[in-house]
């Protein structure tokens, strides 16, 4: 008879400890950005899994919810480099990436030197994406896949760790180039940022009125987010939780065979195979993060949302009834949750 398989076999002690010091370095990490962010703390957390699961994240909110500062005293928090890119329709790849400049070297020689770009930091924040042209949108697309940028013909590597988050502004549709789906399907969650209630927003107007922000304190380094990165992917996952992310992935495809029939007239397309992977990989970073040595079926169902909303491409037929792709993943995943 076969032994378990390597993703379902348990943790060794060395693992165990490291996730009890995971989920207490993410405790504090939520206190230390609780000084200067007022509630958003499901924002924090999806943050967090996109950060040790190797993700990006696509952050959709008005403005002024404080997406930016969130982002930049996440970064301050974890000791990492963090720029921030303004999208603008004039905004050109070498913007991004970099370019040779000419330079003056020794003995009065001029010689063509490296000017690294914006995207050569650990947390990139790429405001308003979808403001910049699609040869714009490539450069970025390339540095998340790959992890490199390539520079009239020369290849630079982009030093891990590595996470790109960009926002989009929903409410403005002039001079916008909406994302492809290809790329769309790079991020790994679509983070929804929503007005704080009444209550927070009270806060934020005495937090932000007053003295200058504090600055926060360092939880974790570069090095040690790197070895938590490697631990998540050593998560355990028990086969049938496999087997329901794959059966959730597949039922958001209109012409498969598991969809139901109430989707197909309300879909276009539906989630590839990388939902799978970034349903499973979510699941284990949000488990280690809790301080969970096995994903869980909550785990996934927690994670579905992010992955797969901006993954359904909903019909004219939806949006004429007002149905949008966040409806159907919710629907999905009840009926999917009566069947598991």
């Amino acid at each position: 008879m076969a032994g378990p398989s390597q993703a379902t076999q348990p943790l060794g002690g060395d693992d165990v400890a490291a996730i009890d010091a995971l989920r207490q370095s993410y405790d504090l990490l939520k206190q230390e950005l609780g000084r200067v962010i007022v509630g958003q703390q499901q924002v924090i957390e999806r943050l967090a899994i996109c950060l040790f699961s190797r993700g990006h994240g696509l952050l959709m909110g008005v403005p002024g919810l404080a997406k930016t500062l969130l982002v930049s005293k996440l970064a301050e928090t974890l000791s990492l480099g963090f720029s921030r890119i303004q999208f603008t329709p004039d905004l050109m790849p070498m913007d991004i990436t970099g370019t040779d400049i000419l330079q003056e070297a020794s003995g009065g020689r001029r010689e063509f030197q490296f000017a690294k770009g914006p995207i050569f930091a650990n947390v990139v924040l790429a405001d308003e994406i979808n403001r910049a042209p699609p040869k714009t949108q490539a450069a970025m697309l390339e540095a998340m896949q790959e992890h490199k940028v390539t520079v009239l013909g020369k290849m630079f590597r982009l030093e891990p760790p590595f996470m790109v988050l960009a926002t989009q502004n929903p409410i403005e549709q002039e001079g916008t180039y909406p994302l492809p789906e290809a790329q769309l399907d790079r991020f790994m969650f679509l983070i929804e940022v929503d007005y704080p209630d009444e209550a927070e927003e009270i806060q934020i107007a005495r937090t932000t009125t007053g003295e200058a922000l504090a600055e926060l304190g360092h939880i974790l380094s570069g090095e040690q987010i790197i070895a938590s990165q490697n631990l998540v992917r050593r998560i355990p996952v028990p086969d049938h939780i496999y087997a329901y992310a794959a059966r959730l992935a597949r039922r958001t495809r209109p012409r498969g065979s598991t969809s139901p029939g109430w989707l197909k007239p309300f879909v276009a397309w539906g989630a590839g195979p990388r939902a799978v992977q970034y349903l499973i990989l979510g699941a284990k970073a949000r488990a280690a993060l809790l301080g969970s040595y096995m994903v869980r079926l909550e785990d996934v169902r927690d994670v579905a949302l992010p992955v797969l909303a901006h993954r359904v491409i909903t019909t004219f037929a939806a949006q004429s009834e007002g149905i949008d792709s966040a409806q159907i993943v919710r629907r999905l995943i009840e009926e999917t949750d009566e069947e598991a």
